[in-house]
Formats: C-alpha cells, sequence, structure tokens
C-alpha cells in the first residue's frame, strides 16, 4: 500500500513511522523544502497543501491508496476533499470536513444546538453598525487559519479597525469572526468518538504568554484545574457537539474557556490536538490517537481503552526564541537520559529565522516533563529552563527562559 501524507512537521513524523510499521509506503508533501518529517518519508513532493488540484494531481501520480494527516484542521480539509475526488477512503467526509473547519459555520451550529459560545459577527468587511451589540473587549480571528494566528483581543474602535484588516489577509477566504471576549482559564479538551458517543480521553489547561492582545499557548497542562462540575459540563458539551455536527467515528479536539462556574466553546475541529499534543494524550490516559488514525482510515474501528496517568502532573512546555537564525539544541539530551526531561523535540528545521514571538507557530522546541509531586516538577523544570540552549547561527543563546515559568 502507498499513503500520501499531508504536512511535514512533528506528529507527522510519527505518523510516518507509524505508518511504514505497517509496511506501508509513505507519500510525504509539504511547502517547506526542509519540513521536518522529510527524512522519515519515502517519497516527498514540495508544493503547496493547501492547492487542490496540485494535491489531488500528485495522488494520481503516485498512485496512492489513502491520503491521511493528523493534527491539523486546515489540512483535514484538503485530505477530505481530495479524497472524495478520488473515491480514496477517509473518516470524514468534505462537507463535515468544511463545517469543523471554518469558524464561520461551527459557530453557526453552536448557536443553532445550544452549544456554550461567546456572542459574535462573522464579516467579510469590518461593519461598525453590525458589531454594535458586542460588548467589548472583543475578539476578531480568521475564519480558516490555524495556531493562532490573526487571533488579537481589542478594546476599542481603533484597534478593531488594525486587527480585522490584518485577519481578513491572513484568511483565505477574506472571512473574519468578531466575537466577545471571555474570561477564564483555556481548556483543551481531546476527545474520541466512537459510534457516535464522545469519550474524553484527556483535560488540559492551555497556558498562554501574558500579552495584553495576543493568545500564545506556551504549555498543556495535564491535569486541568476544574471542578467535578466543569468536568461534567466539559463531557456533556462534548457530546452536544458530536451530536450537533453528525460526528461518529473520529477524533475531536475542544477549546474551551472555564470561567469557574461554566465552559463556552472556543472552537473545536475533528482531529487530534496538535504538535505534541499526541504524546501528552498518551502519557495521560494511554490512548494513542495517531494510530487510531490510521486504524480508521484503513477501515478498522479502535476501541477506547483508558489506562492511568503516568504522573500526576504531565505537562508540554514550548520553548520561544529572540530573534535570530535557529541552528541547534543543546543539553535537552542529557537531561533526558538522566530521566529530568522525558521528551523533547526541535519542531523548526535548522536554518530557519526567527522574527520573535507571534504566534504558537513561533515555538522552537517542545518538552514534555513528568512529576508525582508539584515539588518533583518543579524542580525539573528550573533545572531544565538552567541548563538547556537553544543556540542561533551566530552561537548566541536565543532561548526565552522568561516564557518558562515554574508551575503553580
Amino acid at each position: 500500500m502507498k499513503a500520501f501524507v499531508l504536512a511535514g512537521g512533528l506528529p507527522q513524523i510519527e505518523l510516518i513511522k507509524q505508518l511504514k510499521a505497517r509496511g506501508i509506503t509513505t507519500v510525504l508533501a509539504d511547502g517547506n523544502p526542509n519540513a521536518l518529517a522529510r527524512p522519515y518519508a519515502d517519497i516527498f513532493y514540495q508544493l503547496a497543501i493547501f492547492d487542490i488540484e496540485e494535491v489531488k494531481e500528485v495522488a494520481i501520480k503516485e498512485k496512492v491508496d489513502f491520503l491521511i494527516t493528523v493534527c491539523a484542521d486546515q489540512v483535514l480539509l484538503v485530505v477530505a476533499q481530495v479524497s472524495e475526488m478520488l473515491g480514496l477512503p477517509w473518516y470524514i467526509d468534505y462537507k463535515t470536513a468544511q463545517l469543523v473547519s471554518d469558524k464561520k459555520y461551527m459557530k453557526r451550529i453552536f448557536w443553532e444546538n445550544g452549544i456554550p459560545t461567546s456572542r459574535y459577527v462573522e464579516l467579510t468587511q469590518l461593519d461598525l453598525d453590525r458589531i454594535s451589540h458586542l460588548q467589548y473587549p472583543l475578539v476578531v480571528k480568521p475564519v480558516d487559519a490555524y495556531s493562532s494566528r490573526g487571533v488579537r483581543k481589542v478594546t476599542n474602535e481603533e484597534e478593531l479597525s488594525v486587527y480585522f484588516a490584518e485577519a481578513a489577509r491572513i484568511s483565505r477566504t477574506g472571512g473574519v469572526i468578531v466575537e466577545e471576549f471571555v474570561a477564564g482559564d483555556e481548556i483543551s479538551v481531546d476527545i474520541y468518538v466512537e459510534d457516535g458517543e464522545a469519550k474524553v480521553l484527556c483535560i488540559s489547561n492551555s497556558e498562554k504568554i501574558n500579552d495584553v492582545d495576543r493568545f500564545v499557548i506556551f504549555r498543556g497542562r495535564y491535569p486541568a484545574i476544574a471542578s467535578d462540575e466543569i468536568k461534567e459540563q466539559i463531557r456533556m458539551v462534548a457530546q452536544r457537539i458530536a451530536d450537533a455536527f453528525g460526528l461518529k467515528n473520529c477524533p475531536m479536539l475542544i477549546q474551551m474557556i472555564n470561567d469557574g462556574k461554566r465552559v463556552s466553546v472556543l472552537e473545536f475541529c475533528a482531529r487530534t490536538g496538535g504538535n505534541m499534543k499526541y504524546l501528552l494524550i498518551k502519557r495521560a490516559c494511554g490512548f494513542d490517537v495517531i494510530r487510531a488514525v490510521i486504524d480508521l482510515t484503513l477501515g478498522e474501528k479502535p476501541h477506547v481503552e483508558l489506562a492511568p496517568p503516568e504522573g500526576k502532573y504531565i505537562v508540554n512546555d514550548f520553548i520561544y526564541c529572540k530573534p535570530g537564525v535557529y541552528d541547534h539544541l543543546e543539553g535537552f539530551e542529557e537531561l533526558r537520559e538522566e530521566g529530568v526531561l522525558t521528551d523533547y523535540y526541535s519542531l523548526r528545521p535548522k536554518g530557519m529565522k526567527i522574527n520573535g514571538v507571534f504566534s504558537s507557530s513561533d515555538r522552537i522546541a517542545g518538552i514534555t516533563v513528568v512529576g508525582d509531586s508539584l515539588e518533583e516538577f518543579n524542580a525539573k523544570h528550573r533545572r531544565i529552563v538552567e541548563s538547556v540552549k537553544v543556540i542561533g547561527e551566530d552561537g548566541s543563546d536565543l532561548m526565552r527562559r522568561d516564557l518558562m515559568p515554574d508551575l503553580e
């Protein structure tokens, strides 16, 4: 068999490894010639992976048996569309993929089905009259972007005008959501829908950099800080979403805000959590979401069986850097061998230019730290922050240690 993998980031490395372990030849496509997953694939194409005709042409040329991706909501849409065009298997049809990938469709369905979410307006051009009923602060976001690109908090009309234009430029369709800001802790909920039942795998906090108007994640923290009442609300909302979108067998990621009394849904997608999230999920409950996606695509039906977490605290921390040109990591492997670090990964290729910290896609590396107490975790974490380095092309240490606080 031959698989066509779209996108070449960290999760796709694990995807390719698992496909090859099953004896499946892998064709990888990514727009970056230095994509992280390129060395692991049998065949590589540099192409615009959102170009439907170009992706379709390669799929036909290579005579692939299926297209596949993980952890990427906008790429999910491409896989669904091309698979449907060619009559190839995929776990979600194109129409449903549109509904779960485009925020304007998503928000409409939330409101129509009583799913808690903030008030909003969808626009292609800024119209102050249409948003006059909304209360500041507001959030503007492109309807079809990812990694918090173009998502900004605004407190007045002047900021709204500037950031609306920015979001419209980033959106491939020019669509923008303007919604009311909801204060509280952000919760990331990973789910597997089995025969229509939404089964919660992992509830974690997505902690953001302390920025006035941006939403950049620096940490995924398990378990989430949430009461039993909030966790029950999460389960109920997850099931309502699966029902509203007609999801039967697929992974699902929901991003919510918890204000201590109730949850409000920011967005969701029928995919696994991105970047290193598949590792966090596996360590938190034993379920391999990447294996599940492969099984689904091959016509097998995964069954959710949960295992105890590997530790009381399981945390993915993301490392950001000062402007420069990334060369390599130092000190990480030694700490992994000592057991201080559980996992670490370079998330960007050597030679990448770093412009600063503007979205979650600017992270350079990621680490996983596991501890059985807060004291143990913080002791490990402090040693990591003090010891490791991100070396630039000029030999300088680019790492932003100020963005890696202790766990509270």
